[in-house]
């Protein structure tokens, strides 16, 4: 037990605060026979937990690493397993300007893998200063610039960008490619299926779903299937609006007055602290975003709103050129479901989408970020162009 904690370590988690801070699981999974591995952990805040994936891709001798994630002793350890079948790390690549949470394990992923190419997406940037490559510890001697220097196994792979758009403290851009031998199209962020199937990350510690099943804070924490899914479906609502529509804020009287209770006097449960009420018909919510069982193919929710808002011609013309490739099969994301069936009808679905009535609804579930994102408007933080 103690090598196994050791294994799960993560040191410079304080740099990124993230749930589940310095102790991350990790866990190998096959997508494309022989051909392309996630490796996956979970993040969140305050328990609002989704899972994170670094891609692994077959190519010349080798392997290529997608989407870094923080490399502890468990990750390195099932990524060796595959570099004693398929050939060393030739390859990594940071493809987001803007997505943190992608960048914080390639400091410590390169040093491991020193031998490795780095390829970053154009417009990286850092906040509140912007600071060179070797000040955030990527090496700069062995790094490349996508698109400014070329591109990675040309021969596997074909490389587009959706954006930049500017953000004002600096850029949304998202490097996508699409793997030839596979016919799959990898993507970031900007594309995601989610289906109300817990994934099999949260079997390791299903903390995160029991803790968001229940309806008050003097419940305990129940592990069920029913919990489970009941669970994921408000934290597939939270990630994805942040304050769904559905979801109320109690007062600091009513949160206490739940809070403390007998059992309930421990870290795991949070003290029986739980600031949330949802509505009864919480669940009519989830239509717009989750399948039941296959996973729903959607423009990710928090960039619809707070990136494209302006950017519909972007979004619509990326998708044009996802359309053209021959026989696309799959999409794999850095987030929930993978492999995801996604074919030309998918890509033109989403674009119809895109240019109906719906697209531009103020849902409930939409409101707190619409809002959100016209505050940054009158502020100045987003530029009005």
């Amino acid at each position: 037990m103690v090598e196994e904690s050791i294994n799960k370590k993560w040191y410079w988690w304080p740099l990124f605060p993230l749930y589940p801070y310095g102790n991350k699981k990790t866990i190998l999974r096959e997508l494309i026979p022989d051909q392309i591995w996630s490796l996956e952990q979970i993040q969140g805040l305050y328990y609002v937990a989704v899972p994170i994936r670094m891609t692994v891709i077959k190519v010349d001798d080798g392997l290529m690493l997608v989407n870094p994630l923080p490399p502890t002793k468990e990750l390195v350890n099932e990524l060796e397993k595959l570099i004693a079948i398929h050939g060393k790390v030739k390859t990594i690549v940071l493809p987001t300007a803007s997505g943190l949470e992608h960048k914080i394990g390639l400091p410590a992923l390169s040093r491991i893998f020193q031998g490795a190419d780095i390829w970053l997406c154009p417009g990286q940037w850092s906040f509140p200063i912007n600071l060179p490559l070797d000040f955030l510890g990527i090496p700069s001697k062995r790094t490349r610039i996508l698109f400014e220097e070329g591109t990675p196994h040309k021969d596997y792979f074909e490389w587009f960008s959706l954006g930049p758009l500017d953000l004002g403290l600096g850029r949304y851009q998202e490097v996508s490619f699409f793997h030839h031998a596979t016919r799959t199209l990898h993507v970031t962020d900007s594309i995601v299926g989610i289906d109300s199937t817990p994934p099999e990350i949260f079997n390791f510690d299903p903390t995160p779903l029991l803790f968001h099943s229940r309806d008050r804070g003097d419940e305990p924490l129940i592990d069920s299937v029913d919990q489970r899914k009941k669970g994921w479906a408000r934290l597939v609502l939270f990630s994805s609006f942040l304050k769904p529509g559905k979801l109320n804020i109690p007062s600091l009287i009513e949160i206490f007055k739940h809070s403390f209770k007998k059992d309930l006097r421990n870290w795991r449960s949070h003290f029986g602290i739980y600031p949330f009420v949802w509505d009864e018909d919480w669940e009519s919510s989830l239509a717009e975003i989750m399948g039941e069982n296959i996973p729903k193919i959607q423009v990710a929710p928090v960039l619809q709103n707070l990136i494209f808002p302006r950017s519909k011609k972007v979004l619509i013309g990326w998708l044009e050129k996802i359309k053209t490739f021959k026989n696309m099969e799959y999409l794999i994301s850095a987030h929930y479901s993978a492999p995801v069936k996604f074919t030309e009808q998918d890509c033109q679905n989403l674009i119809n989408e895109i240019n109906s009535e719906k697209w531009n609804k103020l849902s409930d579930n939409n409101k707190f970020l619409i809002n959100f994102y016209e505050k940054l408007l009158k502020l100045g933080i987003i530029p009005n162009i």
